[in-house]
């Protein structure tokens, strides 16, 4: 008797779609010009740049917005203007990526890590203890993997302790948590435009804020010279005049090319919002009561852009979780573990971070050690999403029944 082939997905994790034709044609227009510097323009002309600045503010809401070169440079710049200086203490959650507590470091600052709850959000009752403890008064707010903490509460405890806000949004622009939009709770909110995040110009990134000195120093960080009149969402050039010679140039400006290709896609982001939440609903739907597997809950409060999935695999052994993530390779689903001893493409975490000299934290460790995450790209179908779904449920539980357990796997890019 034949045995039917076991399915496998043959799509890739890696590939974005493509970038729209009007955002093709506006770099095109830029290339044949030739100014691609944002402050290199023609009479009468307002650069690409300055006017995805004054798109993108009006989008969340924002009196100001500053683009620059990337997500990480956003910041570093946002840790500036609100005035980190090195020595000081920065609160930030154990889980998240790299370029958090790296652009805290560079500066000479300390990262303090808060423990993170089985939700993946920040846990309020070990950030108010280690404010306490620290004496930290700014938080860098990871939304990591675009789960959003309770806001509301977030915000009541930090206003009490008096701990200024930057919100990382690099996982969840488009996001909102009650009607808010991500980025807009804090003092600062900075996202990032790295080919995997929401909107796709290699490498970007956004700050926001409605405070006016705070978004000058950033737009004088950035590398404006004298020439910020020029910026269409930023603040009045007399609230330049007291700083501008006071902030350093720590250059890294968006230019008109990347400009170019992201103000069509400001426009479908609501569109790709909507898509991403069909793909993670359904394999969501697929997942759901799977023996051994906690899928994480989605606040009602929040709304969120779905282009990561994750789950628990609460209490399993290492080498069980090996196992699955070579069994669903094999059947060509991607995983990765945020509890693998060594820090494989983007899974690090607070622990390998030494410069940092992190002390441990049993929650964030227990979390992590169950931890799988998985890209869900655009260029996915609901039908894509279904069969993933099919996948990992059975070998999740094939490997309970078989007890199977192996010593190392290579997880790969």
């Amino acid at each position: 008797m034949d045995l039917m082939a076991p399915e496998r997905f043959t799509g890739s994790f890696t590939q974005q779609e493509p970038i729209p034709e009007e955002g093709i044609e506006a770099a095109v227009a830029v290339l044949r010009h030739g100014r691609l510097h944002r402050y290199n323009t023609a009479p009468g002309e307002v650069a690409e740049t300055a006017l995805l600045e004054e798109e993108f503010a009006a989008l969340v809401g924002a009196k100001y917005c500053l683009a620059v070169a990337s997500g990480g440079y956003a910041l570093g710049c946002a840790l500036r203007a609100v005035g980190v200086k090195a020595g000081d203490r920065v609160l930030t959650n154990a889980f998240t990526l790299a370029p958090v507590p790296g652009s805290i470091a560079a500066l000479g600052a300390v990262p303090v890590f808060v423990e993170v709850t089985e939700d993946l959000v920040i846990d309020l009752s070990h950030l108010e203890r280690m404010a306490g403890e620290s004496g930290a008064r700014v938080l860098m707010l990871s939304h990591m993997r675009g789960h959003l903490c309770d806001m509301d509460a977030l915000m009541a405890l930090c206003n009490r302790l008096g701990v200024t806000v930057i919100e990382d949004c690099a996982h969840t622009m488009g996001a909102s948590w009650n009607g808010v939009p991500s980025g807009r709770h804090g003092l600062v909110g900075c996202y990032s435009m790295q080919t995997y995040k929401h909107i796709n110009s290699g490498e970007g990134g956004f700050l926001v804020s409605d405070d006016a000195e705070v978004m000058a120093r950033a737009v004088l960080l950035s590398g404006s010279y004298m020439l910020y009149a020029r910026h269409r969402a930023a603040p009045a050039p007399e609230v330049f005049e007291n700083i501008r010679l006071d902030v350093p140039n720590v250059s890294g400006r968006m230019d008109n090319l990347r400009a170019a290709i992201l103000r069509p896609q400001l426009k479908r982001l609501e569109d790709r919002r909507e898509r991403w939440g069909v793909l993670y609903r359904t394999l969501e739907a697929g997942l759901a009561g799977t023996n051994g597997l906690r899928l994480v809950p989605r606040p009602a409060a929040e709304v969120y852009v779905a282009s990561s999935f994750q789950f628990l695999l609460p209490d399993w052994p290492e080498g069980r979780i090996r196992a699955l993530i070579a069994r669903c390779a094999a059947r060509g689903v991607e995983l990765k573990w945020f509890g693998a001893p060594e820090p494989v493409a983007f899974t690090s975490r607070y622990e390998h971070w030494r410069y940092a000299a992190p002390v441990p934290l049993p929650q964030t460790d227990k979390v992590l050690a169950g931890l799988i995450d998985m890209r869900l790209p655009l260029t996915f179908s609901p039908e894509d999403a279904a069969l993933i779904g099919r996948i990992i449920r059975a070998e999740v539980l094939a490997v309970q029944q078989s007890g199977e357990e192996v010593a190392a796997v290579v997880l790969g890019d």
